[in-house]
């Protein structure tokens, strides 16, 4: 990326793409973004927010996201850039829309499956990852990572459960 094309932090678009400039750290970006959800997370199972709401938000956030990521892809000349993490933050609440709880173990729990599945890109993920290359597959592959780490989240508190009771 030259110097002409960097994106402007002032832009409503790279605002919300980078989620809120998080997408600029220099290390690490997607995995902070990840960790700067879990207080959303949190509160929104403290405040019992419905998924009934969330989800259709959550679907909406994922057309937005993907039509910016698309645009960006197009102006800055780049297929995925590092710079994007709103996807990363959509993954984490595809994941907790599977949490039974609003304790921190479980909110961490989930960090750790969502960012083991987005670095590992296993099958679907590096799937989408790889083969579609528009903004659409910017974002879902981490929601889909997201979706993996709920179902995941859930399975280890099934065995937990069996275990422990």
């Amino acid at each position: 990326m030259n110097q002409k094309k960097r994106p402007s932090i002032f832009r409503a678009d790279v605002i919300i793409l980078s989620y809120f400039g998080i997408g600029f750290f220099p290390f690490a970006p997607g995995t902070c973004a990840s960790i700067a959800t879990l207080p959303i997370l949190y509160f929104l199972t403290l405040w019992k927010v419905p998924s009934v709401f969330l989800i259709p938000m959550i679907v909406l956030s994922i057309f937005i996201s993907s039509f910016l990521a698309q645009r960006a892809q197009r102006d800055y000349q780049v297929l995925d850039p590092g710079w994007i993490v709103i996807d990363e933050v959509l993954g984490m609440l595809c994941a907790w829309l599977f949490c039974l709880s609003g304790n921190v173990l479980h909110l961490l729990l989930i960090l750790i499956l969502f960012r083991f599945f987005d670095i590992v890109k296993v099958w679907p993920i590096n799937i989408i990852d790889t083969r579609i290359k528009n903004g659409a597959g910017v974002i879902l592959d981490d929601v889909v990572a997201g979706l993996f780490s709920g179902l995941s989240y859930r399975f280890l508190i099934f065995i937990g459960n069996l275990l422990y009771s």
